[in-house]
């Protein structure tokens, strides 16, 4: 495990980098989100671009978040079943549930969203509606990349349970 520390720590940092932009945009939501109401309610004006800015946003906080999340072991678990087993059991099931679902759900997200993808980078997709935002492109690149860092963080995280569950004694 020790030749993969580089590895695991680089995964990490990504994983922060992206919580951090989500952060960022998680303020930027609110404060739009206020904006708008403020327009709306107070002076009866509206924007179609500033509403789908707060659907790129919302989108983005989810989709960065997402690696950041599980760095930080803010995702789901069912501890209903997980408090009375052993830390060696919690180990190789977080190694099983790693190979066996998340690590293949990744792929699968990043491999079926590239099509998808690429054809709006080709058509350079912009908003349907008048006066919306252009290059959702931009967003849509979003859904690879972040299957992508979760894949990566998930292998980090799916290498450590490896690692711990065979320092506490194997199999």
């Amino acid at each position: 495990m020790n030749r993969l520390a580089p590895a695991l720590r680089w995964a990490d940092t990504l994983s922060e980098a992206g919580g951090r932009v989500a952060a960022a945009l998680a303020v930027a939501l609110v404060a739009l989100s206020f904006g708008l109401v403020l327009a709306r309610y107070g002076a009866g004006a509206g924007s179609v671009a500033a509403q789908e800015a707060v659907l790129w946003l919302h989108a983005s906080v989810f989709l960065l978040g997402l690696a950041y999340a599980l760095r930080h072991g803010a995702h789901v678990r069912v501890d209903v079943f997980s408090q009375h087993w052993t830390a060696r059991t919690r180990d190789w099931v977080e190694f099983s549930a790693g190979v066996a679902l998340l690590l293949p759900f990744c792929a699968f997200i990043v491999a079926m969203s590239w099509d998808y993808v690429a054809a709006s980078w080709a058509a350079r997709e912009g908003s349907r509606d008048p006066g919306g935002l252009p290059a959702w492109y931009l967003l849509k690149a979003l859904i690879p990349l972040s299957a992508a860092l979760l894949f990566l963080q998930g292998l980090a995280e799916t290498l450590r349970a490896l690692g711990r569950a065979l320092a506490r004694g194997g199999a």
